[in-house]
């Protein structure tokens, strides 16, 4: 199993890092490699709604990485599984209150088969540079 992981502490209430994260349009304020986004089906941030999504693949290609949510939590967890594209991980934003803010844990998760196999390296960072990408997501939240 191939597994990402990053955490950080927001200086906004849960209620907001959750309503932010929740509603995939978002996604380009924060998540470099989202070109574009949309509402494909069901009701914005609500379980079981598909955003379809393009984003930067491998040599500036565009790919396919429509996700559907899978939990929905509200100020606690979001959690999404990845329903086209290449690879396919399930992912989630863990939310904890602390002192003066919201402790973010994002998670990735990927079970590589077939060739997926033998790219599971590049994979692996392809997802750690996700996850890293929680410091965008605090600026801004931040700034708001």
């Amino acid at each position: 199993m191939t597994h990402a992981e990053n955490e950080t502490t927001i200086s906004r209430s849960p209620e907001d890092v959750y309503a932010f994260l929740a509603d995939g349009s978002n996604n380009p304020a924060w998540r470099s490699g989202v070109q574009a986004i949309s509402l494909k089906s069901g009701h914005a941030g609500a379980l079981g709604a598909v955003y379809r999504q393009t984003l930067a693949g491998p040599g500036g290609r565009s790919i396919d990485g429509d996700y559907e949510i899978t939990a929905a939590d509200p100020s606690r967890l979001l959690g999404f599984q990845v329903v086209a594209g290449p690879a396919r991980p399930t992912g989630a934003y863990h939310l904890t209150p602390v002192p003066g803010g919201t402790a973010v844990r994002f998670t990735l998760d990927l079970q590589p088969k077939g060739l997926m196999k033998v790219l599971a390296p590049m994979v692996q960072r392809t997802m750690e540079k996700e996850v890293f990408q929680l410091a965008n997501l605090k600026a801004v939240l931040e700034a708001r």
